[in-house]
């Protein structure tokens, strides 16, 4: 639930935030119509699938109301599934548009983010993330500022660090990207001071190195 005085942003203005920080994200795009996510979708990688969801502050639980739409080659896929999202949109969404972005894979998802303190100030996570986060409960924190070696302790101390070893045929995680978007995560806490949190699941490990496929912040207001 939102507290008072606090809104969380959308998805794609989320990202641009992370982005600025030094957090990787996928390039994508924002629209309003169907047809242009045709052209969105064209103007990206094109021997890359796209994903479709609907984006707005007012979404939330976009999975579970089926509105992503993964894996979508081709104009008519494109066209279908923008059409499909837009249509699943309630009043209670607010202002919403398409997103359109590339499509990645990893067998390896964290969970990365920010969390404000009453007592101790902001302190940056991370974690096992993807559909396992709740379940598996495993991360770490640190208080902010965040120095490099406080980010390689937080790595160390999951108890599924092996994951960041090769995993089916993948490279490791690239261990020092990793620590690059703690530390980007840390800087961004002590530069916006508005920021109450940041959630960044899953942070999908693509050929080695994180990028964030999914992230949301929450500001004051």
């Amino acid at each position: 639930m939102t507290l008072t005085g606090t809104r969380t942003l959308s998805e794609h203005e989320s990202k641009r935030v992370l982005a600025d920080a030094g957090v990787p994200v996928l390039d994508e795009r924002v629209v309003d119509t169907p047809a242009d996510a045709v052209l969105a979708a064209r103007s990206l990688e094109r021997d890359t699938p796209v994903v479709v969801k609907l984006c707005g502050e007012g979404v939330a639980h976009k999975t579970e109301r089926g509105l992503v739409r993964l894996g979508l080659r081709g104009d008519d896929d494109v066209r279908a599934a923008a059409q499909a999202v837009r249509d699943a949109a309630t009043p209670d969404d607010g202002p919403v548009g398409v997103l359109v972005a590339p499509m990645v894979r990893g067998s390896r998802e964290l969970i990365a983010g920010i969390v404000r303190d009453s007592q101790f100030g902001a302190c940056v996570m991370v974690g096992i993330g993807g559909v396992l986060a709740e379940a598996l409960a495993d991360v770490a924190f640190r208080l902010v500022p965040v120095e490099r070696v406080d980010a390689e302790d937080m790595i160390d101390d999951l108890g599924s660090r092996a994951l960041f070893g090769p995993v089916r045929g993948e490279p490791a995680v690239d261990r020092a990207a990793v620590v690059d978007v703690l530390l980007a995560l840390s800087q961004l806490a002590e530069n916006r001071r508005d920021i109450v949190s940041v959630d960044v699941n899953p942070l999908v490990v693509v050929e080695g190195r994180p990028v964030a496929v999914d992230g949301l912040v929450e500001v004051e207001t």
